[in-house]
């Protein structure tokens, strides 16, 4: 019997199509052209081969600023994924608390990027900031628009407080489907709290776990809104991360080459760098 194909359903998927390629393989295209030609003005290029992506790689300032990436994204993640689960585990699975403690964790992620920005400029001000004037009154010597240690200590209380949200609530959706028979059998065997997280908890929150560490280790290699308006990259260059150092070359030296051939140098490390996580957490859930 032969099955008969109705090619009317692609019409329903032409819009999707479309809309892709208009977000995304054409400006693609546009950066990947831009990479390999050079432009002296008037709209007239010239070919260059690999040159931008040569130039870039051996750049000691593009090393500088992924090393300052590396450091940020590994810090949040490292700080932000386990403070995530362990909120998770305290918060109510039943009663009049949960949409409670719910809607106080979403409250942080509803919050545009630019605001918390500004947000945490002004909270962090050494002069009129609540946590400026705090830590300067407790003896600390602090200022974020002069000392690099005082603006990594900002910005990353900053992402952690915007971000944490996100992995208590995907942790939390992994705890609240634990059937309450897993629960009981434990404490039948005499299961201690430590026994019940390692064996019952963790098992089932393993593939949340995997979805808020891509999410997060993404957002965090991408940032840029908040790192701008909060430091601009500074004080000098300490915060410079890849995407306030792009959009320097991009915009502020108007070097397209460049700045088209790091663009897809960065795109293609954040690619990678996804697929070795996500390839070594489903390893270890197969094991």
């Amino acid at each position: 019997m032969n099955k008969t194909h109705d090619n009317k359903a692609w019409l329903f998927v032409l819009p999707v199509v479309a809309l892709v390629a208009f977000n995304a393989v054409i400006p693609l295209m546009t950066v990947v052209n831009y990479s390999v030609q050079e432009t002296f003005g008037d709209n007239v290029f010239f070919w260059a081969g690999v040159t931008w992506f040569e130039q870039v790689l051996q750049s000691e300032r593009f090393h500088d600023a992924l090393l300052r990436q590396m450091f940020f994204t590994f810090s949040i993640l490292a700080i932000e994924v386990p403070l995530g689960v362990a909120i998770a585990l305290t918060m109510p699975r039943k009663g009049p608390w949960v949409p409670v403690c719910l809607v106080l964790m979403a409250l942080p992620l509803l919050i545009p990027w630019n605001v918390v920005g500004a947000m945490w400029n002004i909270f962090a001000l050494p002069d009129i900031g609540l946590l400026g004037r705090s830590l300067n009154a407790l003896g600390f010597d602090y200022n974020f628009t002069r000392q690099p240690g005082d603006a990594w200590f900002t910005l990353i209380l900053m992402d952690v407080w915007h971000w944490t949200s996100l992995v208590v609530l995907l942790a939390y959706a992994g705890l609240v489907s634990i059937p309450d028979a897993y629960y009981q059998a434990a404490k039948i065997d005499g299961a201690r709290p430590f026994a019940i997280f390692r064996y019952i908890q963790l098992p089932k929150m393993k593939r949340v776990l995997t979805i808020a560490v891509l999410l997060r280790f993404m957002d965090s290699f991408m940032i840029y809104t908040e790192l701008s308006v909060l430091t601009g990259g500074g004080p000098g260059n300490s915060t410079t991360l890849l995407s306030i150092d792009l959009v320097k070359i991009a915009l502020g030296q108007f070097d397209l080459g460049p700045a088209a051939a790091m663009s897809l140098i960065y795109f293609l490390i954040i690619l990678a760098l996804s697929w070795v996580f996500y390839t070594l957490m489903m390893r270890n859930e197969q094991q």
